[in-house]
Formats: structure tokens, C-alpha cells, sequence
């Protein structure tokens, strides 16, 4: 729960929430789970409960206290659409984000259905959802009194790989947001955004605003994706990202006009010497583009027909891996989204 973060496309970190518990395979290496198992049992800490969900109120108040404007990660120790968290709940982080609309909040999820039968449906549904949820009069008048969708709130989900794409873009789409985005780390396999969004769209129809999907072939842009962000996993246990997947993700958002942010190779990246096999092939893998590891390479291995869609990848270690793609930083971040602000009914 910081005023500021090391994580790369965000600023500061916010957890009224803490602990978790794994959902797909994106979930088994989790740093978060590894940060707060250190610290279970030790009297005072904020994670004295370890990883079990535990509600922060304590925590709540603390964006209203940060003058200057930021990017802020909500729940870098947990996930806002948590069964345990109750709605009550939920609707007071909403208010304390109505209140501070100085600041950028981006919230990322796995729970797609929960976000979505919270806060999808059309324009101010959510917003009635939260109002019904909570009996505090104040929580109540901030929501209220702010637009909704809130402009200031970015609405994630993960995507590790094309299952869980499937599964979650659509959902996403579903719900109103100023800003929907994309956290594809760990990338455990390739993603087609297209295939993703296929359900959400007509062959014939346009949607032009960002509420709907045109997956025909007359359109450029993924229409309700904002931002792409892509990265390979770190830590103990991490495993290797294809380079392939990053390139194609990187390719599909520029052809669509979609920012893009490579946020880090991960414990795992590419050759950076073309004898780094050689001399130190006991942290080298080859890893096919499907994801299989094929163990440790032999000189030469290129050259063997049948792993033209294989890559030697060595494990340097997060800071020594870099976040280069092919040969630049890729930093991108979506423009502020217009919503509609329209007096809800009453008002």
C-alpha cells in the first residue's frame, strides 16, 4: 500500500483489499502470494494474515490524502471482484474514487463474471447496483453525484492465453468503462484479440462506440480494447514467454491503432549473445511456440528441421532480461476516454 510503485505502467499501489486465492494458470506463480506468505504471523504487519482475503478499511481514506494526480494500481494484493469482498464494500472504493477524480485508478481483475454482473449492463446500471448495495449515506452521495461510468477508472482483465481471452475479453466488453485494458502477464501462450472478440460483434454490424465490438474485416480497431499490456513472468518458478506471442500481440495492436506497453521479458528472455547456450546451457531452454519446453539446446539446434518455430531462451533474471522488443521500449498508454455524462434519471 504505497504512495509509489515500482510496477511499470502505474505510479502508486492501493490495497483496501489484501489476499487472494488462484484461479487459472496465470495465478500459480503469484508474487503477491510470495510477498504476504513471508510475512503470516508477524504481529503489526499488513499482511499478518498472510494471503487470506482481508478487507483494509483502514486503507480506504488514503488516495483522498494524495494531492498530487497519479496512476493508481487498485489491488496490486488482491482482486476487487473477490467472492469474499462483500458489494457493500466494493461501492465504498467506487466513492473514494468519486472523490478523487485527480487521480487515474486502473483496475484489474480475473473475476470476470463478478465485474460484469456488478457493473455491466447498460449505462448507469452498475451505478444502481452499487447504490443498492450500501446504506451509507455519504458512500451513497458520492457515487451519486459523480458521471458513470467513472472517467477516471480503467477497467482490466488478465490474459495469460487464449482460453482465458475467450473467456474474459467478452465479459470486459460487456462492461461500461472510460478505459478497458488488457494485462497479458504471465503470457503463457499466443492470444488472437480478434478471435477474443468475435462473440461481441456482427460481420456486418459497426461498433463505433465503446460499448460494442465490430469483428468483420472493414474495421481496424479492436473497437472496447483501449491497451495492451504484455510481459513474461519473474520470479521462482517462472516461466518462459515466447518471443513470438509479444511480437504477434504487438503486431495485432498496431495494425489496430490499440496502445501498446512491453513491460518485461520476465526471468526468462532472449538471446543476447548467440553463444550464450554454449557457455551456460543449464539456464537455457528451448521452448516451442506452443509453450513446451524442449530442454536444454545443442549448437546447432536451429539448423535441425522441425524448430523453425522454437526459441533458445536463457533465464537472466528479471532486471538483466530488460523490457526491449525488438530493439525499443514500447510505453504506450491509451488518451483519456470521453464517457457520457449525461444527468442520470432524477437527477
Amino acid at each position: 500500500m504505497s504512495a509509489q510503485s515500482s510496477i511499470e505502467w502505474t505510479d502508486a499501489t492501493w490495497n483496501p483489499v489484501t489476499g487472494c486465492t488462484k484461479v487459472s494458470p496465470g495465478c500459480d506463480n503469484c508474487y503477491a502470494e510470495t510477498f504476504a506468505e513471508r510475512w503470516r504471523g508477524t504481529p503489526g504487519h499488513h499482511f499478518e494474515t498472510g494471503f487470506d482475503v482481508t478487507l483494509r478499511p483502514n486503507a480506504l481514506t488514503m488516495p483522498l490524502r494524495w494531492r498530487k494526480p497519479r496512476r493508481v494500481f487498485v489491488n496490486s494484493m488482491s482482486d476487487l471482484f473477490h467472492k469474499d469482498i462483500p458489494d457493500e464494500y466494493i461501492a465504498k472504493v467506487f466513492a473514494v474514487m468519486a472523490r478523487t477524480p485527480q487521480h487515474t485508478y486502473q483496475i484489474l481483475t480475473k473475476r470476470h463474471g463478478r465485474m460484469r454482473s456488478l457493473l455491466g449492463g447498460g449505462l448507469g446500471a452498475g451505478l444502481q447496483r452499487l447504490l443498492e448495495a450500501t446504506a451509507d449515506e455519504d458512500t451513497a452521495q458520492a457515487l451519486y453525484d459523480a458521471p458513470w461510468p467513472l472517467p477516471n477508472v480503467w477497467l482490466g482483465v488478465s490474459v495469460e492465453d487464449q482460453k482465458h481471452a475467450d473467456l474474459r475479453i467478452p465479459a470486459l466488453l460487456e462492461t461500461p468503462a472510460a478505459v478497458r485494458f488488457l494485462s497479458c502477464e504471465p503470457l503463457l501462450g499466443p492470444v488472437d484479440l480478434k478471435q477474443a472478440v468475435i462473440p461481441m460483434g456482427s460481420e456486418r454490424g459497426h461498433g463505433l462506440t465503446a460499448s460494442y465490438v465490430h469483428a468483420g474485416g472493414c474495421c481496424r480497431k479492436f473497437h472496447g480494447i483501449d491497451w495492451v499490456i504484455v510481459g513474461g513472468e519473474s520470479g521462482t518458478g517462472a516461466r518462459p514467454m515466447h518471443p513470438q506471442w509479444a511480437r504477434d500481440l504487438r503486431d495485432q495492436c498496431v495494425t489496430a491503432g490499440v496502445p501498446f506497453f512491453f513491460k518485461q521479458w520476465g526471468a526468462w528472455g532472449p538471446l543476447q549473445h548467440p553463444f550464450d547456450y554454449v557457455t551456460d546451457d543449464d539456464r537455457c531452454q528451448v521452448v516451442s511456440s506452443g509453450g513446451n519446453l524442449a530442454g536444454r539446446p545443442w549448437l546447432g539446434w536451429k539448423r535441425q528441421h522441425g524448430h523453425e518455430q522454437s526459441e533458445v531462451m536463457r533465464r537472466y533474471g528479471k532486471k538483466a532480461a530488460g523490457r526491449v522488443l525488438d530493439g525499443r521500449t514500447w510505453d504506450e498508454f491509451p488518451a483519456t476516454t470521453e464517457v457520457d455524462d449525461t444527468p442520470k434519471e432524477g437527477q
